[in-house]
């Protein structure tokens, strides 16, 4: 009779890059994997699958074998309007591709290893792998544990040293291509979004802003938490223009660029 017990799925957060954001419980859960599993998306974001293989080989004890399996991350449809339909639906596919690569992969293991996936910063802000160890879960038993992460925009407010909200004010946390509809809507409304954590924002879509609240304050930070860390702060309307700058010099010196920023409201 084969054995149908369930498959042990770790889904851990490993904060924003540095190995000393990773918690105490992030690394015991990561001394226990037996196999990480890791996107690959090839070219200069190899830089990301070795800051990952640093962190293994640094909490893991020499006398745990384990296994690092890169896969190769399914090509996603062409572009579209993230707010459509068929941008919706090229999501799901791609989510499917990837889960169907997973399940291959986890079938062939021993039915004892523990399979683990390290999350950039906390796995429950804007990203796919619960999702994706859900639906690994509607193909084989899985038995999952899912740890929490520093996330970038915590990096972010202790790099500057700040509180992200102000006395008794929410704190929006919102994606680029959101930043101006939301704030435009809750400007109208007289609704007070307080700071607005914006992640996943390559356009820097914060410049559309100025022309109407310049004296809004940004606090800005790429690679936060990483050796390469750079920031910036100040009125928006006098720095916009300098983190643009700064912003595709980076991409062009690193190949690759992870930003996160918080607006806060004159």
């Amino acid at each position: 009779m084969s054995d149908t017990s369930p498959r042990r799925i770790h889904v851990i957060g490993i904060g924003a890059g540095s190995p000393e954001h990773v918690t105490a419980e992030a690394a015991a859960t990561i001394a226990e994997v037996d196999v990480f599993l890791v996107a690959d998306k090839g070219g200069v974001k190899d830089e990301l699958v070795a800051v990952r293989r640093a962190i293994c080989d640094r909490f893991i004890p020499a006398d745990h074998g384990y296994e690092f399996v890169t896969v190769p991350d399914p090509k996603r449809g062409p572009d579209a309007d993230r707010d459509s339909a068929e941008y919706a639906q090229g999501v799901r596919d791609w989510h499917a591709a990837r889960t169907d690569a997973y399940v291959r992969i986890i079938e062939e293991l021993p039915q004892e290893a523990v399979v683990g996936f390290l999350v950039w910063g906390d796995p429950a802000f804007y990203d796919s792998t619960i999702r994706i160890v859900d639906a690994i879960g509607e193909q084989i038993a899985t038995r999952v544990r899912v740890i929490p992460g520093i996330s970038a925009f915590q990096t972010l407010a202790a790099a500057h040293g700040i509180v992200l909200h102000r006395v008794g004010e929410p704190v929006h946390i919102t994606t680029g291509r959101r930043l101006v509809d939301e704030w435009t809507r809750a400007q109208a409304a007289g609704l007070e979004l307080g700071t607005v954590v914006v992640m996943l924002d390559g356009h820097l879509h914060c410049r559309e802003l100025v022309a109407t609240h310049p004296d809004t304050v940004i606090h800005w930070g790429a690679y936060v938490g990483m050796p390469q860390q750079e920031l910036r702060s100040g009125r928006l309307a006098d720095v916009v223009d300098e983190i643009v700058e700064l912003r595709a010099r980076l991409r062009e010196t690193h190949g690759w660029v992870m930003d996160v920023y918080a607006l806060t409201p004159a």
